[in-house]
């Protein structure tokens, strides 16, 4: 505010010098209109300018609101307080940064760029099919998080935190399986690319012994690793097969 003062009285000078004063109600504005619009301040200023002249005084009842404010973050919004609390807004607010890893997300694990179609509805369908990838991954991240670097313990982690505002915290299971490097079943903690690499050494090998043999379908059998990835999806292993 002091800067801004100091470069608004300068141009109060300048209307008022003898020698080549600034005229004309547009010239001042522009002056005035560079300095405000740099430090953000028009808020807390009273401004009046003539064809021959600039005035200004504080906004005394805007810098007391802001000073009220001072250091504090504001969330509004427009929903009643029986649609959504005090509480349920932070954290719904804190749920912007999953939106964000979304978005680094696209650019790296889905490797959405770059997009070389060169028709409106074939970028759809990359844009769609990446973001279904996203979806499908998402979903699994959250059915594998025991075996993954991730908090598999979201209500005991919840209970950790003193209120919303607070920093998130790590249930007592995500911090033991962090420093170990294993999970409670005592095998090794996984990324969720190193675990979908561990996966996709399952194979279905197709065996026909001679050519009057049929055919038959020989699996991989599976390690307890792989079992385990596939009971907490769900799954089997011979998915897509009888």
């Amino acid at each position: 505010m002091a800067a801004t003062e100091k470069q608004l009285t300068a141009i109060t000078d300048a209307t008022t010098r003898t020698r080549r004063p600034l005229r004309g109600k547009d010239d001042i504005a522009l002056r005035v209109g560079k300095v405000i619009n740099h430090y953000k301040m028009a808020k807390h200023f009273h401004i009046t300018i003539t064809d021959n002249s600039f005035t200004f005084t504080r906004n005394e009842d805007a810098i007391a609101a802001e000073a009220a404010l001072d250091g504090i973050y504001v969330l509004r919004t427009n929903l009643p307080k029986s649609a959504l609390g005090r509480d349920d807004v932070v954290l719904r607010y804190k749920g912007l940064e999953d939106v964000e890893r979304f978005f680094r997300t696209l650019n790296s694990e889905l490797d959405v760029r770059p997009i070389r179609h060169h028709l409106a509805d074939r970028v759809r369908a990359h844009m769609f099919l990446r973001m279904l990838s996203y979806y499908i991954s998402w979903h699994m991240k959250q059915a594998l998080a025991p075996l993954l670097f991730r908090d598999h313990d979201k209500p005991a982690a919840a209970a950790k935190r003193t209120n919303p505002v607070a920093p998130a915290q790590r249930s007592d299971a995500a911090l033991a399986k962090a420093s170990r490097k294993r999970t409670t079943d005592d095998t090794p903690v996984h990324s969720f690319t190193s675990l979908l690499a561990d996966l996709a050494t399952i194979c279905a090998s197709h065996i026909q012994p001679t050519d009057d043999m049929p055919t038959f379908t020989k699996f991989t059998t599976p390690t307890a690793l792989q079992h385990h990835a596939f009971e907490l999806l769900g799954l089997t292993h011979r998915l897509g097969y009888k």
